[in-house]
């Protein structure tokens, strides 16, 4: 099922860009980020992000229902994306091993590793109520809004 155009990404990374670039402060931009992913993406119920703190991963800005405050590196697809540094795209993620069931209307799943440089700071997730309802056009543009973060955020928390 195809979620996203190249033109949808374009148009989220310009947003993204335009409340980032005056403002280096990473809790204030991942909390725009967060809605501007949820404003834009279609048919998904969570957007937001858990940053790194030793060996695990903290709840930070998001939009959807409350979610798992503290997620292990290598448990459930987030702590797989940030245990492994690639993006985990799970069409269904009840037969994902492992999966921490945040919130039972959940179907898929994608998750992506933000960097500073070469260090790991944060994942990006991203949920929806749909099976199958990310693909390779999801993947590329969110890991260029990753990429976009992960240079315009100090990361300084």
């Amino acid at each position: 099922m195809t979620s996203q155009t190249q033109t949808d990404y374009f148009l989220i990374l310009a947003q993204l860009a335009a409340v980032t670039e005056p403002q280096p402060d990473t809790i204030a931009n991942l909390s725009n980020a967060s809605a501007v992913l949820s404003m834009n993406l279609a048919r998904i119920n969570w957007a937001g992000f858990y940053l790194v703190r030793q060996e695990e991963l903290v709840l930070g800005p998001f939009q959807g229902r409350p979610a798992c405050v503290r997620i292990p590196f290598g448990r459930g697809v987030c702590g797989t994306a940030a245990a492994s540094g690639s993006t985990q795209l799970v069409p269904d993620v009840h037969a994902f091993p492992g999966h921490i069931a945040c919130d039972g209307a959940s179907n898929s799943e994608i998750v992506v590793p933000i960097f500073q440089g070469k260090k790991l700071v944060a994942v990006l997730d991203i949920d929806s109520p749909e099976y199958d309802r990310f693909d390779i056009s999801d993947k590329e543009g969110l890991e260029k809004c990753a990429a976009l973060l992960g240079n315009a955020c100090s990361w300084i928390l």
